[in-house]
């Protein structure tokens, strides 16, 4: 077997993709991603893991119910960690070695998020989880993806989504949309693509970190892309 075409990596997941319309958290989907993610394990590749908690909670959204902007954050970064316990008793049960490391100290359920022990994680073969986001407010998950990608030295940063891609335009709505193979980040910034928030772009940009959009749903998606094969957008 060729050696795979990345050494360590940083996944990002959304908090919604959990979810169905029936459940917070779908067994099916947690079952499919830990299959997904156990083949890339077994391929030798150093993973870690950053989630959403939009399936529970967005911070954003806060106002709506009368809480402020501050405080809802934090309860969405609370929402992440529950994501993450979730993954990591879903990727335990296929036997995998996990991580679960927050930016806010819950030493109950997790570890505090220490730089140098998260990487000796990941050179042990563990699978680390972020959660917590960058512990806070006003910072998306994806700036918390981009910041933790280089902290670690993530070799790229791969965003499941639901399309496998990016697109010219919205590939749901519009039925003429073309996917793009590769782009940089100057073209994407002028067509004015939404890849990420533009703090997380930016450190992306900034630190040359490759980021690879892709369709999580779509089996096999993930071993391939990390094998070198063409699956999603590259953005470098």
């Amino acid at each position: 077997m060729d050696k795979p075409k990345y050494k360590r990596i940083l996944l990002k997941l959304s908090g919604e993709a959990l979810s169905s319309n029936s459940e917070v958290l779908e067994p099916s989907i947690l079952e499919q991603y830990a299959q997904e993610i156990k083949k890339v394990s077994d391929l030798g590749v150093e993973i870690a893991i950053v989630i959403g908690g939009g399936n529970i909670f967005r911070g954003a959204s806060a106002a709506k119910v009368g809480i402020d902007r501050v405080q809802g954050d934090y309860m969405g970064m609370l929402a992440t960690v529950i994501n993450g316990m979730a993954i990591q008793a879903s990727l335990e049960k296929h036997g995998m070695s996990t991580r679960l490391m927050t930016a806010i100290r819950i030493e109950a359920v997790c570890e505090p998020m220490i730089r140098r022990r998260a990487i000796r994680h990941l050179e042990k073969g563990r699978i680390v989880i972020f959660g917590a986001g960058t512990g806070n407010p006003y910072f998306t998950t994806d700036s918390a993806a981009s910041l933790r990608a280089i902290e670690i030295e993530a070799d790229v940063v791969l965003k499941g989504t639901r399309v496998d891609g990016v697109y010219t335009a919205d590939p749901e709505k519009d039925p003429e949309a073309t996917r793009y193979a590769n782009l940089s980040f100057q073209e994407a910034l002028d067509k004015g693509l939404k890849i990420m928030d533009a703090t997380a772009f930016t450190l992306c940009q900034e630190n040359n970190l490759p980021i690879i959009v892709f369709n999580m749903n779509k089996p096999n998606n993930l071993s391939q892309l990390v094998e070198g094969n063409d699956v999603g957008t590259l953005i470098s």
